[in-house]
């Protein structure tokens, strides 16, 4: 899944899997684990939401000595109550589905539900080799590398869109009829039960939201969480993307919505101090397409309106700022002590500002 450019880390005490029966498990549902195979546990300390761990072993009984071999574990972190946010199944379900059909998603190799192993259900995915953007790259980016890998980031996202989700089975994830006022409803409740004391109100915003919303005319399947950070480029061409990870919020609905909501993390060097301090992506590098390059070139490539998308745009600002405070309520309430999620009640308000002023703007 990542590379030495992100590497894993020692497991954080708070996120310890019990080893010894994760170790028993493996032996008996994992191909190539054995029971005395020697396990080694680290940590990948990208994304807030579900937990991603690395599992390396070797086989000392077999023909050529001391193989070693790796897989990525997923699971819900301690403490998550957001059950469609933290669903393993289905985010096993999808790559299941996807593997014939969507050459960057990595290939599932077994899931387990039984909550005694460690705490919780998980799946165990290929491990794919490469670079992950973080908030910078491990190695210089030209203006010309970069604007290729804008066009390659949204040549893959298109060919996500396109999928014939009728023929892969993938229709089964979702219902695509009345998939954005579900969503509005729905984020809206979100951020009212995860508002503490002293969250921005954000009425005004909830209520143009549920107002203004577009005709829901295109409907296709939708990453949910599609960005630099999710996607594996290749070491050798970084101009290409050899992988799309995090489809734990897939399913089938409005493209552009879709779209609005890798927006929201689309951080320009001309916006306002305030994103620029919530940076999380290079999206501020010379070469790097502006948003509206960006939804101008989805809309030539896909033949489709973009004369509504500020909506789509807001909507994602406000769901980033919804997903923000739920973790930040997390850490709040002491369900989780990562110091990473310290600001995240600040990030969601400037989110949510954001919103607002984009909201009024009325273009994107």
């Amino acid at each position: 899944m990542t590379n030495d450019f992100n590497p894993a880390k020692k497991v954080r005490d708070e996120d310890q899997l019990d080893r010894q029966k994760l170790h028993e498990y493996l032996s008996s549902h994992l191909s190539g684990f054995n029971s005395d195979s020697q396990l080694t546990l680290k940590q990948y300390a990208g994304g807030a939401s579900n937990m991603t761990y690395l599992l390396q072993w070797q086989e000392n009984n077999t023909a050529v000595k001391n193989n070693q071999y790796e897989a990525i574990l997923r699971t819900a972190p301690l403490g998550a109550n957001i059950k469609s946010a933290h669903d393993m199944g289905r985010e096993y379900k999808v790559l299941r589905l996807l593997q014939n059909h969507f050459k960057y998603s990595p290939k599932a190799l077994l899931m387990c539900e039984d909550e005694t192993i460690i705490g919780r259900p998980f799946y165990i995915m290929q491990k794919v080799e490469g670079i992950i953007p973080r908030k910078s790259f491990p190695m210089p980016v030209s203006a010309q590398l970069a604007t290729k890998m804008c066009h390659e980031l949204l040549d893959v996202h298109i060919a996500l869109h396109t999928i014939d989700i009728e023929k892969t089975g993938l229709i089964s994830l979702g219902q695509p009829h009345g998939y954005i006022q579900r969503q509005i409803s729905g984020w809206n409740l979100r951020y009212e039960k995860a508002k503490l004391e002293d969250s921005l109100p954000a009425q005004e915003l909830m209520q143009w939201l549920d107002e203004q919303q577009p005709k829901d005319t295109l409907s296709s399947f939708i990453h949910n969480d599609y960005k630099f950070d999710n996607v594996v480029f290749s070491a050798q061409n970084p101009e290409k993307i050899c992988a799309v990870l995090d489809w734990e919020m897939a399913t089938v609905g409005s493209p552009l919505m879709d779209l609005g909501c890798s927006m929201a993390y689309w951080i320009e060097k001309t916006d306002p101090p305030a994103m620029q301090a919530i940076r999380m992506m290079p999206t501020q590098l010379d070469g790097m397409l502006t948003r509206q390059q960006i939804v101008r070139y989805y809309a030539e490539k896909r033949h489709i309106d973009i004369s509504e998308f500020n909506y789509f745009y807001v909507f994602g600002l406000f769901r980033l700022a919804v997903i923000v405070q739920q973790i930040y309520k997390r850490y709040a309430l002491g369900k989780t002590s990562n110091l990473a999620f310290k600001n995240f009640g600040d990030i969601a308000k400037v989110l949510i500002v954001q919103a607002e002023h984009q909201r009024k703007k009325g273009i994107i």
